[in-house]
């Protein structure tokens, strides 16, 4: 079956497309489950008949049989109704495992849905070469709760979001300051939704939130320490950059977070390397669109490190974020590796100066 964006179900619900029997909402960002679970309930289910026809269900406490029986039943004083069963991945058999009970109890539901339930399926992940995965994205939709890969297309998707997080919230914000959320909190859209409270406050009732506020807030708070760990990392000073950050983790930030705080600084280094030697320091801080003592920073670090070491560090910092996402179980070792990774070649540069 195709693979649906989360964008494209939310245009087809929008065009009164009709809800699929069975849906697979498979992703790891759990903002966009939430997101596109709810659009099918406001889709399928009447607002009044909600206390009753919404059912949930988790393949960490619930078994399978309990969801497929709720799923047969018709929906009391409702036309009809959504069953959610989530944590799916819990239930997943291993090839040739007793549980592949599973798979047939599954299938056989999926030969004959009843025609009154909508049944969410929900994973943040599954085994794409087992029998039960296999089945799964043959036969039912899927609905993908990731955003891309691709940096540049990933900050325009969640530069979007972040427009119609804030409009849903009651308030507004402006383009620049929407892209600039989005790339300071890595595309993380639980990250953007959780600053946009703070930020919609901030500017007002009746007013948009801009650039300035979002430098004001979210990087005053967030982002300024970072500037010390990656000064430490551009100038190849590995075992400062680790005291740095055991104290970021002992004051209670979070891996995922600081990743996206210095995949920030990296393209912040990036566009400082790229303005060229001609420019007034005036003219560079305003291209920047930065605090001056950051954008000073900035222009300041950016001349000990290549282009091709910062276009390096980028990449290891988004094999770091798929990694620490995906549910590690050391996420102090993941950042110690991403450390030394982004060190490594400064360290070889500074040796070689």
């Amino acid at each position: 079956m195709p693979v649906i964006s989360a964008e494209q179900l939310a245009a087809a619900l929008t065009q009164g497309k009709p809800v699929a029997a069975v849906l697979l909402l498979l992703g790891q960002d759990g903002f966009l489950r939430e997101s596109c679970r709810e659009q099918i309930i406001e889709a399928v289910v009447d607002p009044a008949a909600r206390q009753w026809a919404v059912q949930h269900y988790s393949g960490a406490q619930d078994a399978l049989e309990a969801v497929v029986g709720r799923a047969r039943m018709m929906p009391m004083l409702a036309a009809r109704q959504v069953i959610v069963f989530s944590d799916l991945e819990a239930i997943e058999p291993a090839e040739g495992s007793k549980n592949e009970d599973a798979v047939k109890l599954l299938r056989g539901y999926l030969e004959s849905p009843a025609p009154f339930t909508v049944l969410v399926l929900e994973a943040s992940k599954l085994d794409q070469r087992t029998k039960f995965a296999k089945m799964l994205v043959e036969v039912v939709p899927v609905i993908s709760a990731d955003l891309p890969e691709e940096p540049a297309e990933r900050l325009r998707i969640a530069s979007r979001w972040t427009k119609q997080m804030a409009a849903k919230d009651g308030g507004a914000v402006e383009d620049d300051a929407a892209e600039e959320l989005a790339d300071l909190c890595n595309g993380d859209l639980a990250a953007i939704r959780s600053e946009l409270a703070k930020l919609v406050t901030f500017a007002g009732p009746g007013k948009r939130v801009s650039r300035a506020d979002v430098e004001a807030l979210v990087v005053a708070e967030k982002k300024y320490s970072v500037w010390e760990l990656a000064d430490a990392l551009a100038s190849g000073q590995l075992s400062r950059a680790l005291k740095f950050l055991d104290k970021l983790l002992r004051d209670g930030e979070q891996p995922p977070a600081l990743v996206g705080a210095l995949a920030w600084t990296f393209r912040k280094l990036l566009e400082a390397k790229d303005l060229g030697q001609g420019m007034s320091e005036g003219q560079a801080i305003g291209r920047l669109g930065m605090r001056p003592d950051a954008a000073r920073t900035a222009l300041r670090q950016s001349q000990k490190v290549s282009r091709g070491q910062l276009a390096r560090g980028l990449r290891a910092l988004y094999e770091a974020d798929s990694r620490l996402k995906s549910g590690t179980r050391d996420d102090r070792a993941v950042m110690e590796f991403l450390l030394a990774q982004l060190a490594g070649g400064r360290e070889s540069a500074a040796r070689g100066g």
